[in-house]
């Protein structure tokens, strides 16, 4: 089987990014695997794919290279398919709205995979008949604006699949969206083995990975650990990641005397030898998609105290047995949860042992089988003739028609979602 994967900037650093090859690179274990990045703005990729997969791109955006592009006419004019309402409008043009089109009328993959909402409404409506379409939603229904809401009902139900990182945000686009024909299934993001042996629980780190940025409430973090370190002094807390947060942190650590107790200590790729380094993580956002480094310091066996935010720390961790869920923006009970490990050595080590039992969940090779599993169904619907099959005949033949909010809910009666992810 053929697969493609669409995505903004396949040589970033992200969240997105590293996910998708994550599962590019599993999957190229059994099928013909390509990644087909948008913008090319460096050399080479940040994550290193697979020698199975290919990686190529549309537009290059490298100043000084022959191929440099970001100067043309055509990309200094705007989008004109890619939907306005998206956040990365501002860097679509009319030369990717050529290029998209070009690819995806011409591709020959057996199933096409978007990684972002513009990009799947290209995939949607410009797609050549046959292969499957498979748009991902890596971030949330309810992160999207009105305007992106109703641009993405238009056209989504052109799609095969939506897949969202939890069932709490399968669930809202099954009820909200109305998406007659599509299939939504949660599909949780891939986080592999990592490459170290996992944290010995020895090192007094509390450990914080991720952007700097106001979502993130690292100064909820911040204000905690002030009132772990007066009752356990010995311990410490180090935050990885950049973002226009810094310096309001540094200030903040600075107003509380916390300088020789909390250490800012930028970006680290690969992560997992620094969360390796730690006993216990710490996520104190007020909203996470999915959560990724919840399973990233799980995998390397620590037990985590996360917020118990929308939408993704409540189905990775089982409460008071791998980790521990705490209210949002609650100072003092994030400082609980923390102490209460700290403090709790035995606690703590059980805890670790189920943190790396319970991730494995997350092990690309499942990912990867689900995934599978979906193509399966979905190919074989569409064959057997069956209401999915029809409906797609339906709606490529329409593909000039603006579709909406006149389509009949077909949800109903779809039986109650399992809040955890199988194990």
């Amino acid at each position: 089987m053929h697969i493609s994967f669409l995505i903004h900037n396949a040589y970033g650093i992200g969240g997105t990014i590293r996910t998708t090859y994550n599962l590019a690179n599993t999957l190229a274990e059994q099928h013909d695997v390509e990644i087909v990045s948008v913008h090319r703005h460096r050399d080479a990729p940040v994550f290193t794919p697979s020698a199975r997969v290919r990686v190529r791109h549309l537009v290059d955006l490298r100043k000084g290279t022959a191929g440099y592009e970001g100067d043309s006419a055509a990309h200094r004019r705007p989008a004109r398919h890619f939907p306005s309402a998206e956040g990365r409008f501002d860097q679509y043009s009319e030369l990717t709205d050529h290029r998209l089109a070009d690819h995806l009328a011409s591709t020959e993959a057996d199933v096409v995979i978007g990684t972002r909402p513009g990009l799947n409404v290209h995939l949607a409506r410009q797609t050549r008949r046959g292969p499957l379409r498979i748009g991902q939603e890596h971030l949330t229904l309810d992160s999207h604006s009105r305007a992106l809401r109703a641009q993405l009902r238009a056209v989504y139900p052109r799609l095969d699949a939506l897949t969202t990182t939890t069932e709490a945000d399968a669930a809202a686009y099954r009820g909200r969206m109305r998406l007659p024909g599509v299939r939504i299934q949660a599909v949780p993001n891939p986080v592999p083995e990592p490459g170290v042996a996992p944290a010995d629980g020895s090192g007094k780190w509390v450990v914080a990975a991720g952007r700097l940025a106001p979502v993130k409430r690292y100064d909820l973090l911040v204000r905690a650990f002030d009132q772990v370190r007066r009752e356990r002094p010995d311990w410490r807390l180090r935050i990885y990641g950049g973002g226009a947060q810094k310096d309001r942190l540094r200030t903040l650590i600075d107003e509380l005397g916390l300088y020789n107790h909390v250490f800012l200590m930028g970006p680290a790729h690969p992560i997992d030898p620094e969360w390796a380094k730690g006993s216990v993580a710490a996520v104190t956002s007020s909203l996470e998609s999915f959560g990724m480094t919840i399973v990233e310091a799980m995998r390397c066996g620590l037990p985590v105290v996360s917020t118990n935010c929308p939408h993704g720390p409540g189905e990775i961790i089982d409460n008071g047995v791998d980790g521990r869920l705490v209210p949002v923006g609650d100072v003092r009970a994030i400082s609980r949860g923390l102490l209460e490990l700290i403090n709790d050595d035995p606690l703590r080590e059980r805890m670790s042992h189920a943190a790396l039992a319970d991730s494995r969940r997350f092990d690309p090779s499942r990912i990867a089988e689900r995934y599978e599993s979906l193509f399966h169904d979905l190919t074989a619907a569409g064959r057997s003739g069956t209401r999915l099959g029809r409906m797609r005949g339906s709606l490529h033949r329409a593909r000039g028609t603006l579709l909406g909010g006149a389509y009949a809910a077909h949800d109903a009666g779809r039986t109650a979602l399992n809040r955890r992810l199988p194990r």
